[in-house]
């Protein structure tokens, strides 16, 4: 392409400060370097990951930063030492990687690369430690999670772009880059829900209703959503979701009511939320003797997962999973396919859409709770 190795001007969405509406103004996108892509971002969606390091509450500031990580684009240029990519590819930018060379990537058990992992501090390329953005008056920008998708272009490491069919539409897949991957895979490929069991989900954002989905395509004849919001149950339906349980309509432990409900417990669980508490619920409410509950929710820095030794000795499994454990350059292209062969359905997850001029919105729309994935068109 013409642009390759020099630096594009184009129109990003900037966060100067944590909590503030982002300001899209013009910035450069330095060319790749070593084992860098850089991407035309075509879609890009807001997950809570992007609202929560934006309004800054519990973690260190990293500011002036492009935010945004679940996408879909196509290669612009690629850097020195890339061969497995080509400017033109359909790609999705992943907030996790696969080196394909350290001892998690050459495991079939992990997901985990030493390399690549997220890391949410770090506001630079792992290169070279500089980067790829430079606002007005020569400002550096920073990175987040390495995928800075709120640009028109951005530059990605290589190990963190998953190459998918040009068949799939790009403003459907793009939501598979982050939070439907993690509950889908955390259900089918962790879980494991053996056809006609008991499932229960915890916490019925876009992410729980991706594992409720999980569940019902692997066959679970009752799949329990458990939300503190009633308004939610309508909605899961659609994924799934036989029956509704608000644990603040009961005096006692909401795992309590679910032994109660399925004559002993569940058989899976897959816990959604975030929150301490809701962990030990989906663990204690799982059958003994078969039950597995997986936690996909990230706690807090002080949370404290606390049940009972004999929980475990009554063979209950608890499990834990990063990004529904797939590899993002091996696996995500086969999820992609399952959407093209209508295995997987995608639209009901895209509540809402906007142009890029609008991207304010899209954080409104999930700060209020109307949204599950609200699309952000870049080229609008």
């Amino acid at each position: 392409m013409a642009t390759a190795g020099k630096v594009i001007k184009c129109k990003a969405a900037v966060a100067w400060e944590a909590g503030k509406p982002l300001s899209i103004e013009e910035v450069e996108v330095a060319p790749p370097q070593a084992m860098e892509v850089r991407l035309k971002i075509l879609y890009t969606a807001l997950c809570h990951t992007d609202v929560y390091f934006w309004e800054a509450k519990g973690q260190t500031p990293v500011f002036p930063r492009i935010f945004g990580h679940e996408a879909g684009g196509i290669v612009e240029s690629v850097g020195e030492g890339v061969t497995e990519l080509s400017p033109g590819d359909h790609v999705l930018p992943v907030f996790t990687g696969e080196c394909g060379d350290c001892q998690h990537c050459l495991s079939e058990e992990s997901n985990l690369c030493d390399l690549l992992r997220i890391n949410t501090d770090r506001g630079a390329m792992i290169g070279d430690g500089q980067t790829r953005f430079t606002a007005r008056g020569g400002q550096p920008v920073y990175h987040f999670l390495g995928t800075s998708t709120f640009s028109e272009y951005t530059v990605v490491h290589v190990g963190c772009v998953a190459k998918i069919h040009p068949a799939a539409p790009l403003d459907k897949v793009c939501v598979l880059s982050c939070g439907i991957s993690t509950g889908f895979g955390a259900s089918v490929n962790v879980a494991k829900p053996p056809k006609g069991c008991t499932v229960a989900i915890f916490g019925l954002g876009a992410v729980g209703l991706a594992a409720m989905e999980g569940a019902r395509i692997s066959g679970a004849s009752r799949i329990i959503g458990v939300d503190l919001n009633p308004a939610k149950f309508e909605q899961a339906k659609k994924f799934g979701c036989t029956d509704f349980v608000n644990p603040k309509d009961y005096d006692k432990p909401v795992q309590e009511v679910i032994i109660e409900m399925t004559n002993g417990g569940v058989d899976r669980s897959v816990e959604c939320t975030g929150n301490a508490a809701a962990m030990i619920s989906a663990f204690e409410c799982v059958h003994d003797g078969w039950g597995v509950a997986v936690l996909v929710g990230v706690a807090g820095k002080d949370a404290a997962f606390k049940t009972h030794p004999t929980n475990f000795l009554n063979e209950r499994t608890l499990r834990g999973t990063f990004f529904g454990n797939y590899k993002p350059r091996t696996d995500l292209p086969g999820v992609v396919d399952m959407y093209i062969n209508k295995e997987l359905e995608l639209e009901k997850f895209i509540t809402h859409s906007v142009p890029f001029s609008e991207i304010n919105t899209a954080f409104d729309l999930m700060l209020s709770g109307e949204s599950l994935r609200c699309i952000i068109r870049m080229e609008d």
